[in-house]
C-alpha cells in the first residue's frame, strides 16, 4: 500500500478512550503540537461500562486528575445525574464522590473540549504501527497508509487490541458496544518487543426502563449539596434516582443449572478476568452460601429509557439471560435493550514500563490505561494524563514527572504496575495505598497542584482559586489552634460529653477529644462564613494530626531509599550475595531506585541491604 504524510507532530496519542483523551489534552495544553488517532469519533470518552465516575478510591483519583489540571472531573461535573459522597460511616480515609453521569453527554463534552483545544488535531482512523529510528518512535503508520510523523507516541488503546465479544456460544471479533476492534497493531508490538497477554472484562445488560417495575425496588437517591469532583467547581446537585433490587434463589438456581453453556465455565474463555468485578455467575459459584447479590439500576442518560444493570454482569447466552434477569424482584417484565456480553483483548506486561510509562525498549513510546492491563475509567484517565505529561516534558528537556506512593493514587497506581505488574485487570482500591491517610480526596489540590506551578496546566482560574482556598484554610488552622475561652471551653465540655481538664485547651484540642467542628463554632461564635469544605479538611486534618505525624515520619524513611538511584546498566546477576530469585526478579524489573526494589515480589529485605552494600562500594 502507497504511503503519505498526513502531518508532522510532536505527539500522536493512538486511542481516545479516557486515558487517550487525558493525554492528549495534557499533552497540547503543554504546547505540543499534538494529534488523537481513534478507532471512531464517536466513541471519544465513551463509557462502554457503568455510566458513573468516581467511587471507593476511584473517587480519589479522580480529585487527584483535577488537582493535577486534567479534565474527568470537570467533564463529569458537567454531565452528573446523581452525586454522593460513600463510606460517609467510615473512616475520612475512604470517603469519596461518586456520581452517575449522562453517558451520552459525558462522550459530546469531552469530544466538544478536544475539538476546541489548541494544538490538538483529532483523526479517524486504525494505528498499524509504531515507526521507529535509532531505537526511539519517529510516527505512526495507519491501515490506509497514513503517516504521522512525531518525535513522541502514547498507546492508549483500551479494550480493543483484537477485541472478541463472548456470549454463550457465540463469539465475534468486535470491540465494547458494537464498535470495531483493531486488529492490527498487537503484532508490531510484538515485534518492538512487548510481552503481550490476553485479558478479559464484561458488562450487563440494559434494560428499557418502562419495563422495570420500580416500586418493588429500593430507592437510593442522590445527595444535594456535596462537593462536585472538579476544585474548580462548588456543590453538586442530582436530578435521577437510582434503584436497588437482589439476585434470588431461582436467579441462582438458573445460573448453576446453564453454567455448561457459560464460556467461563465450560472452557471458551480462558483470559484473566476482573477480580474485585466479577460476572453475576462467578459470584454465585464463588460465594455458595450467600442467598442474593446486590443489584443496582442505573439511568445511563437523561434522554434514554436504558437502564444499566450494575453487578449483573454475564457472558450467558441471550436466552439464559432474559430468564435469568426476569427472576429478579422489579424485572419481572423486563426487555432488552442491549444483552450482556465478555470482551476479551489483548494488554502488555507493565514490568516493561518505567514509572514514566514509557517502554523501556522504545525511547519516547508510552502506554496508559487498560493496554497497561488495568480496569476502570478513571485508572486509564489517571495513567493517560501522567503519560501526557511525560511526553511532553521529555520533548521539552524537563524532569519526569513521577508521583510517590506517599503523594497520590496515582502514584501508587503506576508503581503498582511497574514494580509488582498484574497477572488481572487492576482495580485501585484504598487498601493498597499504606499511607491512605494522607492520600484524602478531600486534600489531593493541596497535595498536587503545587506540581503543574509553572505550566499552563494551571490555569489563572485553578491558579487564584487554590491560592484563596490555600489562605483560607491557613486561617481556619490558625483559629483552631488558638486557645478556646477557660469558661465556654467548661461550658461547651459539660453540654457535649468532653471530659477532663478544660483549662489552656484549642479549638484542635477540643475537637481531638472528640467534638464537632460545627457544635465548636456554634459555641465560641468564631469561623463564621467559611467555606463548608475547606472547614472539614480543617477539622480532618487537625483531628488526626498524631496519626498523621506518624505517617509523615514513616514517608521520610521511606523516601531515604526512594533517593537512592540504581544505575541504568547493573548487571543483578553478578552481585554476590544476592539470592537467584532477587536476581531475576531485579534483572526483569530493572527498579529506578532502591526503595522500587524493595517493594518487588520477590526481593526481601536481606536483598535490599546487599544492594545497599553494592551501592556503596561504586
Amino acid at each position: 500500500m502507497k504511503t503519505f504524510t498526513e502531518g508532522k507532530f510532536d505527539t500522536v496519542v493512538i486511542g481516545a478512550g479516557h486515558a487517550g483523551c487525558e493525554a492528549a489534552l495534557a499533552s497540547a495544553r503543554l504546547g505540543l503540537k499534538t494529534a488523537v488517532l481513534t478507532l471512531n469519533l464517536d466513541s471519544i470518552a465513551f463509557m462502554a461500562c457503568n455510566p458513573s465516575i468516581g467511587g471507593t478510591a476511584k473517587g480519589h483519583l479522580v480529585r487527584e486528575i483535577d488537582a493535577l489540571g486534567g479534565e474527568m472531573g470537570i467533564n463529569a461535573d458537567k454531565t452528573t445525574l446523581q452525586m454522593r459522597i460513600l463510606n460517609e460511616g467510615k473512616g475520612e480515609a475512604v470517603q469519596c464522590l461518586r456520581c452517575q453521569c449522562d453517558k451520552n453527554a459525558y462522550h459530546r463534552e469531552m469530544k466538544k473540549t478536544l475539538e476546541n483545544t489548541r494544538n490538538l488535531h483529532i483523526l479517524q482512523g486504525e494505528c498499524k504501527k509504531i515507526l521507529v529510528k535509532d531505537g526511539g518512535v519517529c510516527g505512526v503508520e495507519t491501515t490506509y497508509g497514513g503517516i504521522l510523523e512525531c518525535r513522541a507516541a502514547i498507546l492508549a488503546t483500551g479494550v480493543y487490541l483484537n477485541a472478541e465479544t463472548v456470549t454463550g456460544e457465540f463469539r465475534q471479533k468486535m470491540g465494547p458496544s458494537g464498535f470495531a476492534p483493531a486488529n492490527e497493531l498487537t503484532k508490531n508490538l510484538i515485534e518492538l518487543g512487548f510481552s503481550v497477554r490476553r485479558f478479559k472484562t464484561g458488562t450487563p445488560a440494559r434494560l428499557d426502563g418502562r419495563t422495570v417495575d420500580f416500586g418493588k425496588c429500593l430507592k437510593q437517591s442522590g445527595e444535594n449539596g456535596v462537593p462536585a469532583f472538579s476544585f474548580l467547581n462548588g456543590a453538586a446537585n442530582s436530578s435521577c434516582e437510582c434503584f436497588v433490587t437482589y439476585t434470588n434463589a431461582q436467579t441462582h438456581s438458573l445460573i448453576l443449572d446453564n453454567l455448561d453453556r457459560s464460556p467461563l465455565y465450560n472452557g471458551d474463555i480462558t483470559s484473566a478476568g476482573p477480580r474485585y468485578c466479577p460476572s453475576i455467575e462467578t459470584k454465585v459459584v464463588r460465594f455458595a452460601d450467600k442467598e442474593r447479590h446486590q443489584i443496582f439500576l442505573e439511568p445511563e442518560g437523561a434522554d434514554t429509557n436504558e437502564i444499566y444493570v450494575q453487578g449483573m454482569s454475564s457472558s450467558m447466552p441471550h436466552d439464559v439471560q432474559k430468564e435469568m434477569y426476569r427472576s429478579v424482584e422489579g424485572l419481572e417484565n423486563c426487555e432488552f435493550m442491549r444483552y450482556a456480553y465478555a470482551i476479551e483483548y489483548d494488554c502488555i506486561d507493565t514490568l516493561d514500563v518505567y514509572p514514566t510509562l514509557e517502554f523501556k525498549k522504545i525511547a519516547r513510546l508510552y502506554t496508559a490505561g487498560q493496554i497497561n492491563g488495568t480496569s476502570g475509567y478513571e485508572e486509564a484517565a489517571a495513567q493517560g494524563l501522567i503519560a501526557g505529561i511525560n511526553a511532553a516534558f521529555r520533548l521539552t528537556g524537563k524532569p519526569p514527572f513521577i508521583l510517590g506512593r506517599d503523594e497520590a493514587y496515582i502514584g501508587v497506581l503506576i508503581d503498582d504496575l511497574v514494580t509488582k505488574g498484574t497477572e488481572e485487570p487492576y482495580r485501585m482500591m484504598t487498601s493498597r495505598a499504606e499511607y491512605a491517610l494522607a492520600l484524602r480526596h478531600d486534600t489531593a489540590d493541596f497535595r498536587l497542584t503545587p506540581k503543574i506551578e509553572g505550566t499552563p496546566l494551571l490555569t489563572k482560574e485553578r491558579k487564584e482559586k487554590f491560592a484563596e482556598k490555600c489562605k483560607s484554610y491557613a486561617h481556619i488552622v490558625e483559629i483552631l489552634n488558638s486557645r478556646a475561652d477557660h469558661n465556654l471551653a467548661a461550658e461547651f465540655g459539660e453540654k457535649h460529653g468532653i471530659t477532663g481538664k478544660m483549662h489552656g485547651l484549642s479549638y484542635a484540642d477540643l475537637i481531638r477529644r472528640g467534638a464537632k467542628l460545627r457544635d465548636v463554632i456554634a459555641h465560641f461564635g468564631i469561623l463564621a462564613g467559611e467555606d463548608e469544605t475547606v472547614l472539614k479538611t480543617a477539622e480532618t486534618s487537625v483531628k488526626y494530626e498524631g496519626y498523621l505525624s506518624k505517617s509523615r515520619a514513616q514517608i521520610e524513611r521511606a523516601k531515604k531509599l526512594e533517593e537512592k538511584k540504581l544505575p541504568e546498566d547493573i548487571d543483578y546477576s553478578k552481585i554476590g550475595g544476592l539470592r537467584l530469585e532477587a536476581r531475576e526478579k531485579l534483572q526483569r524489573v530493572r527498579p529506578v531506585t532502591l526503595g522500587q526494589a524493595g517493594r518487588i515480589s520477590g526481593v526481601n529485605p536481606a536483598d535490599v541491604t546487599v544492594l545497599m552494600v553494592y551501592l556503596a562500594t561504586k
